[in-house]
């Protein structure tokens, strides 16, 4: 599935807007991987990224999809509707209904079933069985994102052809099946090695490294510690292709903000930049998703378009300082010279 890339590098599904069809065909283009983020879109504006993205590329290409599951939550979000409320105003928009919904997950099920998506990933839990043989039929590959061993236990068990194995270091949301509220970060968090090294001890299938990785080297370490792939999100936020809205991209490029999880703009733990959102908001911010995300999504994109990043969610991994801009073409470019200089250097290992 992602053995036989020219170079194993993998652009993450980034929600939300970064990850573009235009950024997917420039690095499949330039030899990797990349997966279309299926997450908050319509199943109809889904289908139309995949139809455009078939347009920009031959190569094949992914989809992720979230698995929403579950069902309304029963968290108090009185405090934190009113912390909103106020942001609100100040921008001139109306807050959005603080509601749970499935992201349409069996409509956008079909809509990859029908146009034949070779790999199709979920983060956010595992697909049913019955799902898993559905597009194992249709000549699918399923993967499935985890953030610790008992999840590659649970995605082994459903059937998946591959682990993204996802590092606490990721940018923006953590991949977790289930979010423990007294948790910090929503549950029991592994680096990105550790986690490799844990996995890999339990199952044979081909996992893919995420978290963190934003630098050649960083490649290289993780196909030495096991990995067939490195998955990157953070290294293309300021591609040329990327969506990455103006202030997000500015606040990148200046640096000097700590990152920190937080659950302050969607009710569950994300990786972001820290701005007075995270440093005002968290502490009220209970677990519920997808309840809050639908709460502050009209505010954050009026603070978009007022490039205030004060009040965006500015996810981003912990090593977003070391990350370049550019085409993603030089940005491959640079990440393959960086991974080979790297593994001349174990050389010294013989």
């Amino acid at each position: 599935m992602f053995e036989d890339l020219r170079f194993p590098l993998i652009v993450a599904p980034m929600a939300g807007g970064p990850t573009t069809p235009e950024l997917v065909a420039a690095v499949t283009a330039a030899g990797g991987f990349g997966f279309l983020a299926g997450g908050y879109l319509s199943a109809d504006a889904l289908s139309d990224r995949i139809a455009k993205t078939a347009e920009l590329t031959a190569e094949p290409f992914g989809v992720n999809l979230f698995v929403s599951g579950g069902s309304a939550a029963d968290a108090d979000l009185g405090a934190h509707i009113e912390r909103w409320r106020a942001e609100a105003e100040r921008l001139g928009v109306e807050p959005g209904e603080p509601r749970w919904d499935d992201d349409a997950y069996a409509a956008k099920l079909e809509v990859v079933l029908e146009r034949k998506v070779p790999v199709v990933s979920f983060t956010f839990g595992t697909p049913s069985a019955e799902d898993v043989e559905r597009l194992h039929a249709n000549r699918s590959k399923v993967a499935v994102t985890v953030t610790s061993p008992a999840e590659a236990d649970r995605a082994v068990a459903v059937g998946a052809d591959a682990l993204v194995v996802q590092g606490f270091e990721a940018g923006a949301h953590r991949g977790l099946f289930a979010d423990e509220p007294g948790a910090e970060g929503g549950g029991a968090q592994y680096g990105v090695l550790s986690l490799l090294r844990l996995v890999s001890a339990r199952t044979d299938l081909p996992l893919v490294a995420t978290g963190g990785l934003v630098h050649g080297g960083d490649i290289a370490a993780v196909l030495a510690a096991g990995a067939v792939a490195a998955q990157l999100g953070t290294a293309f936020l300021r591609a040329d292709e990327a969506g990455t809205q103006p202030a997000h991209r500015q606040a990148l490029a200046d640096g000097g903000r700590p990152t920190a999880f937080t659950r302050a703009f969607s009710g569950r733990p994300a990786r972001s930049l820290v701005n007075r959102a995270v440093s005002d908001f968290s502490a009220t911010a209970p677990s519920a998703y997808p309840e809050v995300n639908n709460l502050t999504k009209p505010i954050r994109a009026a603070a978009g378009k007022a490039a205030d990043p004060e009040i965006m969610s500015l996810y981003a991994g912990q090593t977003y300082e070391l990350a370049g801009s550019g085409p993603a073409a030089s940005i491959v470019e640079r990440l393959q010279t960086e991974a080979r200089e790297a593994a001349t250097r174990l050389s010294r290992l013989r």
